[in-house]
């Protein structure tokens, strides 16, 4: 239990801190990171994909309408995963959009370039 309320103070604090990179973009980071706060324990902990995830992650998608909406998502994605650092499946956040059966046009990954997410 008190993992899982250290995680989610970390999730918080990104999304304090990373909501205002958002210049160009009108999705911030609190937008993506409380969409995708319900995968939390299936990305790190095994647990089991529950349905609140993929509604946030086809909520996320739909919200990520622009070029720029898009990039500033990846940045996000990308910044909330090196928070979690090796807690993170990676396995399981690349896959994540085929779980949620969400198509997106770049993986989900700490490698991605995501100034060439179109």
């Amino acid at each position: 239990m008190a993992g899982a309320m250290k995680l989610a103070c970390l999730v918080l604090a990104c999304m304090i801190v990373a909501g205002p990179i958002a210049a160009n973009a009108a999705l911030s980071c609190g937008t993506v990171n409380g969409n995708l706060a319900p995968c939390i324990g299936y990305l790190t902990q095994g647990a089991p994909l529950p349905q609140g995830c993929c509604t946030g992650v086809g909520s996320l998608n739909r919200l990520a309408r622009t070029t720029p909406d898009r990039q500033q998502a990846c940045r996000c994605l990308q910044g909330a995963a090196r928070a979690l650092g090796s807690s993170l499946n990676a396995g399981r956040a690349a896959g994540l959009p085929k779980a949620c059966r969400v198509s997106i046009s770049y993986p989900i990954s700490t490698s991605t370039n995501c100034n060439n997410v179109k």
